[in-house]
């Protein structure tokens, strides 16, 4: 299954009463259209300037981690349902010791994509063998500086040549192993520049998909400087730079193709909230979702999951008015 042709999709298809009807036909059905996240352990190695993680008050809050009994709760709860499933979403996966069993059991339940979000650090060639030997199908690498002052500077704690050493296992393991290595680049005023100068860095042959996104306030961060308008001039320009290295080395770019469009209304996204189920030790999708004892089905029952669904094909867009700004970017295919 490609993810990546699934987002390009739900761009196209304008019209959200489609998509509405589409879902409410496939949870009747019982079939997988949740894209689910999870943060096994509520830790994290790393000190990134852009992240929560340098919020001391959050992080007093933030503990926490999954048993292995409740692992496969969760899995018997709502793998069957993932049409994919994302391990570490604001937190640090890596830390979790039995992470390739996880990987394993997302298989054993057939979930078609499964990704994990990492920073790298702690990857080996020999921990990543593991993971794919498992059933992993993407790497998806945080970044926040293409070069090294930079990149140790907004990820703090972190190491740029432990960085590269884990492009080099994934370029090498290509050869062996099918699997995509996706880039999230977080970009601000301040590190935005560097990227026209990415793949004289990065080994085009090393990675397949390119995220460029702009930072975002998610708390009290270490670095809060959120004004990017000073990008106006330059932003296009640049972007389009790197969408012809993207095409020499086949790589699929995403990314708004304006800093103006990240102020629209993003009408793709509509459908988000009623398929992103995020998963911690802490939450479990809903808020009153008894997950060690209730079923999905049990559970959408009660909420009348199915009927919101399907009220929602009636709704006009003004009803809809999501504030998620996710899925907010172009997919260019290279």
């Amino acid at each position: 299954m490609d993810i990546y042709k699934l987002l390009k999709l739900n761009k196209k298809i304008k019209n959200h009463r489609v998509k509405f009807l589409g879902l409410y036909i496939l949870h009747k059905l019982n079939k997988r259209y949740l894209a689910v996240n999870l943060d096994p352990v509520l830790a994290c190695n790393l000190r990134c300037k852009m992240c929560y993680f340098t919020d001391e008050d959050y992080v007093k809050k933030l503990k926490g981690q999954f048993k292995e009994e409740e692992i496969k709760r969760v899995a018997k709860t709502v793998f069957n349902r993932a049409l994919k499933l994302q391990v570490g979403c604001g937190t640090e996966p890596t830390l979790y010791k039995k992470l390739p069993e996880l990987i394993a059991l997302g298989k054993a339940y057939k979930v078609p994509y499964i990704s994990l979000t990492t920073n790298a650090n702690l990857l080996t060639e020999e921990k990543i063998e593991e993971l794919l030997i498992a059933g992993l199908n993407e790497f998806t690498i945080s970044l926040h500086g293409v070069k090294k002052e930079s990149y140790e500077n907004f990820m703090k704690k972190a190491d740029y040549e432990k960085f590269h050493a884990a492009f080099n296992a994934f370029k090498k393991l290509k050869e062996k192993y099918d699997f995509k290595v996706r880039i999230n680049y977080t970009f601000n005023k301040d590190n935005f520049h560097e990227l026209k100068d990415f793949f004289q860095y990065f080994d085009g042959g090393s990675f397949d998909i390119l995220q460029v996104r702009p930072i975002q306030k998610i708390g009290n961060t270490e670095y809060n400087d959120f004004d990017i308008s000073s990008l106006n001039d330059d932003y296009s320009e640049i972007i389009q730079e790197i969408s012809e290295h993207c095409k020499s080395n086949k790589i699929t770019l995403l990314a708004p193709k304006s800093i103006a469009k990240l102020a629209q209304k993003n009408e793709a996204s509509f459908i988000f909230d009623y398929t992103f189920c995020y998963v911690s030790p802490t939450s479990f999708w809903k808020e009153n979702f008894n997950w060690k004892e209730e079923s999905f089905n049990e559970y959408s029952k009660k909420i009348g999951w199915s009927k919101l669904l399907f009220s929602n094909i009636f709704k006009s867009k003004k009803q809809l008015s999501t504030t998620s700004n996710k899925l907010n970017y172009d997919v260019n295919f290279n």
